[in-house]
């Protein structure tokens, strides 16, 4: 039985830069699941356009934050050295493309306020954050507001600080979870990416130990592709599962043709975290940008800022070796076709 929070036990994840339009959050609802919209990387009236939009469409739907880090907007100066060599090691691919790349920039917070302002003046009935926490002020406005709270965590400690802030649910994020981690507490300082040694093997064992932690809502994201996975993390705890790389295929989902078509492709045979893209870990079919940029700089948006001309240059000359290619481990069991026959794939004999 679903949890009266949620209404379902396929939730479709949050996927920023044009992936969860809200002709794909319609088609989530109508398919009997529940889809969130992204607000990263868009503007307050972008942001508040597809609330409109998908409230006009009749479907449930909620919104997904990302939370800006200060560390990052304001880089020691060796993070700012190495990201300036790192701009200065992109050159070779920007020239490949013809394009300029950007001065660094260290001021982008993703117009966090605006957001926060924005969803309280005119509430969504779900309001989800990534990267960080937003502060228990944030948490009680938006409840007060009528939003139901849910925090990403990756760890029992994450999820631990996430309840002391007062937050409704958790998503508990593995780290066989394509796009972007949502870690927010340090890594050991070996100047490596986190290789999910943090976390236990499956995600119904990460479950397993945030459920010991916190007596919360739980919703397991990362891995989950198919009925058996699904039945694995509701016998772990979880009350649904978020799911984003099952349905970045479907024909409604707004992810780039080019993305869509590597995802099927047998060129590619593995994912890894990398941060060569945006300067956070991020979960990838691995091409030639990933293995050429193993070295990127923990810069996060400012790395976002400095490799987006050269993605979309490689989008318009369909170009998969330097595009983003997000991806979960699980991504070769990805199908094609309308949303509604992804959602009842999963829910067949669940």
């Amino acid at each position: 039985m679903s949890h009266p929070l949620f209404g379902t036990r396929i939730i479709a994840a949050p996927m920023a830069g044009g992936t969860s339009t809200p002709a794909f959050v319609r088609a989530v609802h109508e398919a009997g699941g529940l889809g969130f919209l992204a607000a990263g990387y868009k503007s307050v009236s972008a942001m508040e356009a597809e609330i409109r939009s998908t409230r006009e469409s009749g479907a449930r739907f909620g919104m997904n934050v990302f939370v800006p880090d200060p560390a990052q907007l304001d880089p020691a100066p060796d993070v700012r050295a190495r990201l300036l060599d790192y701009r200065s090691r992109l050159q070779a691919d920007a020239l490949r493309y013809g394009v300029q790349l950007p001065a660094p920039r260290l001021d982008d917070d993703d117009d966090w306020q605006g957001k926060i302002d924005a969803l309280l003046e005119d509430p969504v009935e779900l309001v989800s954050f990534a990267f960080g926490l937003p502060g228990p002020e944030v948490v009680r406005s938006l409840q007060r507001a009528g939003s139901a709270v849910l925090a990403t965590v990756t760890t029992a400690s994450e999820a631990r600080r996430a309840a002391e802030q007062g937050v409704d649910a958790l998503v508990v994020q593995h780290a066989s979870a394509g796009g972007h981690s949502a870690a927010f507490e340090p890594v050991p300082p070996s100047g490596s990416l986190p290789s999910g040694s943090r976390q236990p093997g499956t995600t119904a064992e990460l479950l397993a130990q945030v459920r010991s932690a916190v007596a919360l809502p739980l919703v397991a994201a990362g891995g989950v592709m198919d009925p058996a996975g699904l039945k694995a993390v509701l016998a772990a705890g979880a009350q649904a599962a978020q799911l984003g790389t099952a349905f970045l295929r479907a024909e409604e989902s707004g992810a780039r043709q080019l993305h869509k078509d590597a995802l099927a492709s047998p060129h590619f045979t593995q994912t890894r975290l990398t941060r060569a893209f945006t300067g956070r870990p991020a979960r990838a079919l691995v091409n030639e940008f990933v293995r050429d940029h193993a070295d990127a700089p923990e810069a996060y948006p400012a790395v976002h800022h400095l490799t987006a001309p050269i993605r979309a240059a490689a989008a318009a000359a369909g170009d998969a070796e330097r595009l983003n290619l997000w991806a979960g481990t699980g991504w070769q069991q990805a199908r094609s076709g309308p949303v509604a026959r992804i959602v009842a794939g999963l829910l067949a004999g669940s």
